[in-house]
């Protein structure tokens, strides 16, 4: 376990890689605004996994910016998001943005491998991260976008507000996914889209 300065747990992994991350998104053009052909996947992640909400995750220093995304009400708008579900259980607008020290992607980028949580609350690691109490989530299920130049640019996820047996066939499904997106992102980099 990782401890800061003065001595408290640290939930969220020191990421390393962030700066050489930031530097690629740019190159990229990806971490900063909305893109419709990543809405488009979350939606088709949310299809394919049957999940309320989706997302493609870009992460820097500070922040996770969700370049795609899919909620139940098709809501994402804003300016602050705290809590993708609970905002838009609300009724309310849902932001891009969230903090970096909340929800799981962090944590797959840092490890570089997919994540599965059936029951978030089974895991005293990541039953005490925020989403949980602020926005009531459950279950989680992301993979590492990790591209061409071995740089992990972000992640693809799905979330619910409900534990899900996800098993060994979501482990395999959101990492085919993953492996899909790249394939376009390297096909955008090279020009074809």
């Amino acid at each position: 376990m990782t401890f800061d300065p003065t001595g408290h747990l640290l939930l969220t992994p020191i990421d390393r890689e962030a700066p050489v991350r930031v530097r690629r998104l740019r190159e990229l053009g990806f971490g900063d605004r909305p893109d419709p052909a990543f809405d488009e996947f979350a939606h088709h992640l949310a299809e394919v996994t049957g999940a309320p909400y989706s997302m493609v995750n870009f992460i820097d220093e500070n922040r996770q910016f969700f370049a795609g995304l899919h909620t139940p009400t098709g809501e994402h708008n804003g300016s602050d998001l705290t809590a993708v579900a609970a905002v838009a259980a609300a009724g309310g607008e849902v932001s891009r943005f969230m903090a970096r020290d909340h929800g799981y992607c962090p944590h797959v980028v840092v490890r570089r491998k997919a994540l599965v949580l059936e029951d978030v609350c089974d895991y005293p690691r990541f039953a005490g991260n925020p989403v949980v109490d602020e926005i009531g989530i459950r279950s989680y299920l992301g993979a590492p976008l990790i591209d061409r130049t071995g740089i992990a640019l972000g992640t693809i996820c799905v979330v619910d507000t409900e534990p899900r047996p996800w098993g060994r066939a979501g482990l395999e499904t959101i990492k085919s996914l993953a492996a899909e997106l790249i394939e376009q992102i390297h096909r955008r980099e090279d020009g074809g889209i």
